[in-house]
């Protein structure tokens, strides 16, 4: 597993042996694209997108967090800005279906990744997957990388190759509390 160190990296291994299994899963997954994609680890939480922003020295938009939902009995995930939230109606608009926020238990059950580490790589089954549009204000941007102290940067074309996500306009800025 290869790891870029960031300044405030804890060079000390991940202490929890399914967060260590998921970044390395998360790895080996991104290696298959061949891009160079190397996720950075944090001493630090990186479990909301005010905690990760500050991690890695970014504004809150630049941060991608990853939103499970449920249409019906099929799982699906957004990854949008962390200045936005998603707009359900848009989203409802897309997929066909109301869309139900999964509790943290659920998101876990669906992608393997615990709250504050969700990401859309090498989930256990296929879903559906939207990429809000609204990230391609930046040229980078940073997302989890299956642990609550990791970011991957990465572009937003690279996020729908390794996905196979759809970009589409789901986000909505009002006071969301990132």
């Amino acid at each position: 597993m290869s790891v870029v160190a960031p300044k405030s990296l804890s060079q000390e291994p991940l202490s929890s042996e399914s967060q260590s299994d998921a970044l390395e899963r998360v790895c080996r997954y991104l290696d298959t694209f061949q891009l160079g994609l190397k996720p950075m680890l944090f001493d630090v939480s990186t479990s909301s997108a005010q905690l990760a922003a500050e991690a890695v020295g970014v504004e809150v938009g630049a941060i991608a967090k990853t939103i499970c939902f449920r249409i019906k009995d099929d799982p699906l995930l957004v990854v949008t800005s962390g200045d936005a939230r998603v707009d359900v109606k848009k989203l409802k608009s897309l997929v066909g279906g109301k869309p139900k926020f999964v509790d943290p238990d659920e998101a876990f059950a669906l992608t393997g990744y615990r709250a504050g580490g969700v990401c859309p790589f090498a989930l256990p089954k296929p879903m559906r997957i939207f990429i809000d549009e609204s990230l391609r204000r930046f040229p980078v941007v940073y997302i989890a990388a299956g642990t609550a102290n990791s970011a991957l940067p990465i572009t937003v074309d690279q996020l729908v190759v390794t996905t196979g996500g759809e970009v589409a306009d789901l986000a909505e800025y009002r006071d969301c509390g990132c």
